[in-house]
């Protein structure tokens, strides 16, 4: 069991996108002062962590009320999360503008820029496809421990920028990207093959 929490620990930090996420709230805080960026990193973690658990316990009742087949989901959603990881590769990532009457925690910087439609489609996929309590448990653990990971990194935001730098962020969104595509093959791969055989 500890080996699936670490394989999925590391997955869904990647299908975060923390890099990306950072950069662009590095872009919001400016001007703010440490404790109005705590505040900030505080309400987008508890919404991203929200956001998230729902969509991973929400996969098969969605599944079955919309008469969806998990393979024909997966290809769907493996080829978004393809396009994803090419944009933060390319860096043409685009940075979606608050709205003014808008909580910048919840809306740009939880959805979409956090949980966006290919992490919408990838979780949905792993809570469905996880089978039995035990497993589901894990799951629900590895998605909380990767989400308050990415709030860790938010609430230190200056700390981290001070020691990779805006160059060291640019180089780990683009890793990022490739890990995304990878994973991205191999859903779309398992989908295709379970479709087919």
């Amino acid at each position: 069991m500890l080996n699936l929490f670490i394989s999925l620990y590391i997955k869904l930090f990647f299908l975060l996108t923390p890099f990306f996420v950072l950069s662009v709230f590095l872009s919001f805080i400016e001007g703010m002062d440490l404790v109005e960026q705590h505040r900030l990193a505080i309400r987008t973690t508890v919404a991203v962590l929200v956001i998230s658990l729902i969509l991973y316990f929400a996969g098969n009742p969605i599944f079955s009320t919309l008469g969806i087949t998990l393979d024909g989901f997966r290809i769907g959603a493996g080829s978004l999360l393809f396009l994803s990881a090419v944009s933060l590769v390319s860096g043409k990532r685009p940075r979606p503008e608050p709205d003014d009457d808008a909580d910048v925690a919840v809306v740009p910087l939880a959805i979409p820029i956090t949980v966006g439609p290919a992490t919408i489609g990838t979780l949905l996929i792993l809570g469905a496809e996880l089978g039995g309590a035990t497993q589901k448990s894990v799951g629900a653990a590895s998605l909380v421990a990767a989400c308050l990971t990415v709030g860790v990194m938010l609430f230190s935001a200056s700390a981290v920028k001070k020691i990779i730098g805006s160059m060291g962020l640019s180089v780990l969104t683009k890793i990022t990207g490739l890990v995304l595509s990878a994973m991205a093959a191999q859903i779309v791969f398992t989908g295709v093959k379970n479709f087919l055989g």
